[in-house]
């Protein structure tokens, strides 16, 4: 396992353990659109309406915001390790529970619980990455993470998609007098125990260490990772950084002592973190089926529109890994920012022109239904080579040692709150004004996002962490 190069830099090892951490991405992303296929079932069985429904998919994502706030506080205090193993342990008991569950309110609590399990994952997967990788490969290795957050998109698209074909609907029966649906959550407990797992086989965090005065172990883990006479120095750039204030990170040093304010770098962090959900992506990953539906596609087929989307996903990503580090994190921000914008401006074009059948459901010409396909295609290819990816970059690198954890808690507070909003509003949008103007106000929150790139966010690339500022 290991392998150091002639530097003592043991770059298979650091890669191995990045990926390990990445699992908790996969697992992200599969309990984020395990719900995708299962809208249908959870309505009948729960007997729900619009509003029901609506809070049933987004209950999960109050559970994230708690795990996000939580997991980066707790992080300083336990570990960075510590937390991904509880969060391990979330996965599991969501994953069973949501499957097995009766009613709404059960159904709402088991999917909380993975909640603060997507929300310890989503923070703490990419700060152990930043915090044991070299900065010349940081953004490459942490960019893997969003590929392994759509990956677990695409697996879960996929195995709803199976599961619905063998059982003719995701609301019929398939095995042992169980619904498809909920065999659709509990294909998530083979993930989630592996993770848990492999977890063990991992170090904590160096920089997570020192910051607890525990410089041994620290030394013992930055020798493993970049051999003994680098590792001394990089122990030695970690103290500087800590040197001029040596307590224990806590929450209140968000707040510059020399002004009295929250720190500019925390806003641009929750800046980075909204406008990440304001252009509307998880309504692809949540309702995908729904909005293909809504314009006249089948089930089956709506499920094979979002196995061809995270297959995309997936490929706009490894284009950011292979960039990421040689164009640098604001460049590929802009980019998609004015991609996105474009292309949900024509999605809102094509929805604007269709009609409405007796059923309520928004009809469109072939002509614009291949184009709001494409286009919707087209705007998830630029969010998965920019914002899905290089938000998380940004957010793990950032902040300096001694806010990382809180600047974290405070950024993924953020997001999952607004993750929250656009997913709960979702279907009381759709039933209320439309598809149209739905993805109007997605098109306007691009655009917004292409000057706040401009003005705020600065590049990270090539700097270690302990030169960060803030």
């Amino acid at each position: 396992m290991s392998s150091p190069n002639a530097s003592g830099e043991n770059t298979r090892f650091i890669i191995l353990i990045s990926l390990v951490a990445t699992i908790g991405g996969f697992l992200f992303g599969y309990d984020s659109g395990v719900i995708n296929g299962t809208v249908d079932g959870i309505t009948a069985a729960f007997n729900s309406d619009a509003a029901v429904t609506g809070f049933n998919v987004a209950s999960m994502l109050l559970g994230c915001a708690i795990g996000a706030w939580f997991a980066g506080t707790l992080a300083d205090r336990y570990g960075r390790r510590t937390m991904l193993l509880w969060a391990a342990v979330f996965f599991i008991v969501s994953a069973w529970g949501s499957g097995i569950a009766t009613s709404s309110a059960e159904f709402v609590i088991y999917r909380v619980l993975g909640g603060f399990a997507v929300g310890a994952a989503s923070v703490m997967s990419p700060a152990y990455i930043s915090e044991v990788a070299p900065a010349r490969y940081r953004g490459r290795l942490a960019t893997v993470q969003q590929i392994a957050i759509i990956s677990g998109l695409f697996a879960s698209f996929l195995s709803n998609y199976v599961l619905a074909r063998m059982a003719t609907a995701s609301t019929a029966v398939l095995w042992w007098d169980y619904e498809a649906w909920r065999w659709m959550f509990w294909a998530e407990l083979v993930p989630a125990f592996l993770f848990l797992f492999l977890l063990f086989f991992i170090p904590e965090s160096p920089r997570y260490l020192v910051a607890r005065g525990l410089r041994e172990r620290a030394q013992g883990v930055l020798s493993r990772l970049y051999g003994a006479i680098q590792g001394e120095r990089k122990l030695g750039e970690i103290d500087a950084s800590l040197a001029t204030d040596h307590h224990r990170p806590r929450l209140s040093d968000l707040v510059s002592k020399a002004t009295g304010r929250i720190r500019p770098i925390v806003w641009v962090g929750v800046g980075l973190a909204t406008f990440q959900q304001l252009v509307g992506i998880n309504v692809v990953f949540y309702y995908g089926a729904v909005l293909w539906q809504a314009v006249g596609f089948s089930e089956s087929d709506a499920l094979l529109i979002n196995v061809i989307s995270g297959a995309l996903s997936i490929g706009a990503c490894i284009v950011t890994v292979l960039l990421i580090d040689k164009v640098g994190r604001k460049p590929l921000l802009w980019l998609g920012s004015v991609g996105m914008a474009i292309t949900l401006g024509l999605v809102t074009f094509a929805f604007a022109t269709g009609g409405v059948d007796a059923a309520g459901k928004l009809q469109l010409s072939d002509s614009m239904g291949t184009l709001a396909l494409i286009a919707a295609n087209a705007y998830v290819v630029f969010f998965n080579m920019s914002w899905g990816p290089v938000m998380w970059v940004m957010l793990g690198e950032m902040f300096p040692n001694q806010i990382r954890g809180s600047g974290l808690a405070v950024a993924g507070l953020a997001q999952w709150v607004a993750n929250f909003l656009i997913t709960w509003t979702f279907p009381m949008l759709l039933a209320g004004i439309g598809l149209a103007t739905a993805y109007g106000i997605y098109t306007a929150m691009a655009v917004v996002s292409v000057f706040f790139v401009l003005k705020f966010v600065h590049e990270t690339k090539g700097r270690e962490l302990e030169q960060m500022e803030g």
